[in-house]
């Protein structure tokens, strides 16, 4: 096992293991479906805390090849599905937080440089390859494709963070989009690309730097709805066994709507609901976290009305909104409609596909816009 390539099973066996776990091996039944088909590039795009972390450690744990993980998923749903032993522990899996990279360099070169190197490190331990590439990363996995046949699982979280931590230099961001696309696209050697972030992929202009991918968000979950987040059936199940109000429960943590015209799901924020569950009480627990100063730096630019607006969620209200125009990045903001567009993508509106409007979805976010409101001094909105 290494830190990169089949990390093993040890982040998910904790998950497992933790008080509260509910179980979203589904997601895999739906990744197995993907495997070696066009639709094999994946982009899931959730807020901070919705459990995109918890979902790629399961993947690995799932696909990784040189352990078996049997024992952990044979009382888990996926083990009912069709597809279960056919891709149990058969693939090489490369793991990456891109959040790691970011933090060791401040240059986007040396960044890409430094995670080539540490990858094509384990692969030469691993797969002792007269001839193998050792400088370039892509060469590298198809000489080991070539001899094994076994395509790669590659997992990436926190996939945009360069776009949260390097807002204004574009040209950086370029050059990560085009790395991936080289690193990624039309390879024989993938078998799934499973990438994780608050974003979507970022446009420039009216197209994708990476349109290979199929993109699941919060304005557009696709299949993936259910796991976003906990389902009502699922956090009435926790209520019932913690002793406490589902009626309250939604309340606090629900009214994250996602679905399409024929069918909504309403999902719960999944941390909350474990913390409410230990802790025994509801409350705010939302983390203070960069997302946090997103919605105070957003909403008191006050474009074109955003007061307004504000107050009218805040009453109940919601507002209507076009996320289509938004280019999945947080210094593209010209308007109300990119404000409240990203604020959906931080989780702190949600929006329902039919209307094409968007609200506070909870009592837990709206007292985070309270919390806002205070800090920039909007005493009007206050008093309203």
């Amino acid at each position: 096992m290494g830190n990169y390539l089949n990390p093993g099973s040890k982040r998910f066996r904790e998950c497992l293991q933790s008080k509260i776990y509910v179980d979203k091996s589904g997601l895999i039944e739906y990744m197995n479906a993907v495997i070696d088909t066009l639709q094999k590039y994946v982009c899931v795009s959730r807020p901070r805390r919705f459990g995109k972390s918890m979902a790629a450690n399961m993947l690995a744990a799932y696909y990784s090849y040189g352990e078996n993980t049997d024992n952990m998923f044979r009382e888990l749903k996926i083990n009912s599905a069709s597809s279960y032993t056919e891709h149990l522990n058969k693939h090489d899996v490369i793991v990456l937080n891109i959040q790691e990279f970011c933090s060791k360099t401040n240059v986007i070169e040396d960044m890409l440089d430094l995670m080539q190197k540490r990858i094509i490190k384990e692969l030469q331990m691993t797969y002792h390859l007269a001839g193998m590439d050792s400088e370039h990363l892509d060469w590298a996995m198809q000489d080991i494709y070539n001899v094994t046949d076994r395509s790669f699982i590659i997992l990436i979280d926190e996939w945009d963070c360069l776009f949260r931590e390097c807002q204004h230099d574009i040209e950086s961001q370029k050059i990560y989009l085009e790395f991936l696309r080289t690193w990624l696209k039309d390879r024989e050697y993938v078998g799934l690309v499973y990438m994780t972030g608050i974003l979507p992929i970022k446009k420039y202009g009216s197209h994708s730097a990476l349109n290979i991918f199929s993109e699941y968000s919060m304005t557009n979950p696709g299949g993936l709805d259910e796991f976003f987040g906990f389902t009502g059936l699922e956090v009435a199940k926790l209520c019932h066994q913690h002793g406490m109000s589902f009626e309250e429960a939604k309340v606090w943590y629900d009214g994250y709507t996602l679905g399409n015209e024929q069918t909504v799901v309403s999902i719960y924020n999944p941390k909350s609901v474990v913390e409410a569950m230990l802790h025994h009480s509801f409350r705010n627990y939302w983390n203070m976290t960069e997302t946090y100063e997103a919605l105070k730096k957003y909403i008191e630019m006050n474009f074109d009305g955003l007061k307004d607006a504000v107050i009218t969620m805040l009453a109940g209200g919601r507002i209507e909104i076009n996320p289509g125009k938004f280019k999945n990045d947080m210094i593209s903001v010209s308007g109300k409609n990119d404000v409240l567009t990203l604020l959906v993508h931080l989780g702190y509106l949600t929006f329902d596909l039919e209307s094409r409007t968007v609200a506070i979805p909870n009592k837990e976010v709206s007292e985070e816009y309270m919390n806002a409101i205070e800090d920039i001094g909007w005493d009007e909105v206050l008093r309203s």
